[in-house]
């Protein structure tokens, strides 16, 4: 082939870890476009195409070359990744079996049409899930489904209570990556994964805090505490589990209810009812996409306030990240809320981060914005929300902020180096 492929680090990678991506024994100026290509464990497919001109000396560096169009455009050195769209519509990227890496195939084409041209170079590079060093424990005690992953090193490590949210099942990859960077990271499901209950119809708090116990008497994880980290309905469980469970220092929720939802909560003789929705309020797209932002209760609204959480009552600091383009959640509103209510019973108001164009699924660096995918228990399309570029670059900024902060609040770390 005509020209190389040069990925570094070379070989693989974690796939939270930037590449750099740089062609050479290119022609003076020549006009080549660069396609990336992976499929996920169902053998679904997932693209992106852009076009590049060589500099004078032959050589394309994606990190001073901007693209000129295709999948995206501008400097853009990680464009290739993010940008990847399913070949199926509506399909999302998730990483279902973390012990093996996605294969991912860099082309390089002569020419600026993304189906011809003529194939110049070509490299497989290896994005990992789990970094090197980093163990993968199923755990099966007592009631709790889940795993646990451990950085590499003798410990003890400031660990972290990792939810999803309410299309169930046991979701890793955020957890086996968070280990990379030092953290003791449980994975939990909670529904929908082997013995436990298939439908969400009612939440026992004595779980999660059996799930707690675990980790705090785990010798690898520092004690005497741990941290929540919870998106969409993972997210107002993990403002539970703060507002009711000893043992946790500090929460993060990604774009969720401050408000309980879907099914009723119970703890010991206590019950907070599920906040209820009116389904008569979705709206579709254009495109057939449901819109489910408007049909929750609003928890302000007597019936429905008796399903807030009393986050006043937890021991830890807070922070929201807020996608505002949400069609989900009115998650800039309800972190409002929550920001309102602890102010007015005398607690610090919560950290909350902001970030525009971003909607609902904000997964580690790289993951492409998932705008729209089929949710996994109602088997509708669901519309998400956020705009690629915007989206793509607030899940980078927001993973940096996850680590910072929790680092600040298990380690008393001030601050944490960056690899983004």
């Amino acid at each position: 082939m005509a020209a190389t492929v040069t990925l570094e680090p070379a070989g693989r990678s974690c796939w939270d870890e930037p590449v750099s991506i740089v062609v050479r024994g290119l022609a003076p100026e020549q006009r080549v476009t660069l396609r990336v290509s992976l499929r996920d464990e169902k053998g679904e497919l997932f693209r992106a195409h852009a076009r590049y001109r060589a500099d004078a000396g032959g050589e394309l560096d994606l990190a001073r070359a901007p693209a000129l169009g295709g999948s995206f455009a501008g400097l853009e050195p990680m464009g290739l990744f993010w940008a990847m769209e399913a070949e199926k519509p509506w399909g999302r990227l998730v990483k279902r079996d973390v012990n093996q890496p996605f294969a991912v195939e860099l082309e390089v084409l002569d020419g600026h049409e993304p189906e011809g041209g003529r194939l110049l170079g070509r490299t497989v590079h290896q994005r990992d899930f789990i970094a090197p060093g980093v163990r993968r424990e199923p755990v099966r005690a007592g009631r709790v489904r889940a795993t646990l992953f451990l950085p590499p090193g003798a410990g003890p490590f400031p660990g972290i209570i990792d939810l999803f949210g309410s299309g169930g099942g046991l979701c890793e990859y955020r957890a086996s990556l968070l280990a990379g960077h030092g953290f003791a990271v449980l994975a939990l499901a909670y529904f929908r994964f082997e013995d436990l209950p298939e439908s969400l119809n009612v939440v026992h708090l004595e779980y999660f805090e059996e799930a707690v116990d675990f980790m705090l008497q785990h010798p690898k994880v520092k004690g005497p505490s741990v941290g929540l980290l919870g998106f969409s309905k993972g997210g107002d469980l993990c403002l539970s589990m703060a507002s009711f469970l000893k043992g946790i220092t500090a929460t993060v929720v990604i774009n969720s209810c401050v408000a309980n939802t879907i099914a009723p909560l119970h703890y010991k003789d206590m019950i907070i009812p599920d906040l209820g929705s009116d389904l008569g309020k979705y709206t579709t797209t254009e495109s057939g996409l449901f819109n489910f932002m408007n049909i929750w209760n609003n928890p302000l609204e007597k019936p429905y306030h008796q399903s807030l959480i009393p986050l006043e009552k937890a021991q830890g600091p807070f922070l929201f990240i807020v996608g505002m383009d949400d069609y989900s959640w009115k998650s800039e509103f309800y972190a409002y809320m929550a920001s309102e209510r602890l102010q007015a019973h005398g607690k610090d108001r919560p950290q909350i981060l902001y970030y525009p164009g971003t909607g609902h699924c904000i997964d580690p660096p790289y993951f492409p914005p998932s705008r729209a995918s089929v949710h996994a228990v109602l088997g509708l399309p669901i519309y998400y929300g956020g705009e690629l570029k915007a989206h793509s670059g607030a899940q980078v900024d927001a993973w940096q902020q996850i680590q910072t902060f929790f680092h600040k609040h298990l380690n008393g770390e001030t601050s944490v180096n960056s690899k983004l």
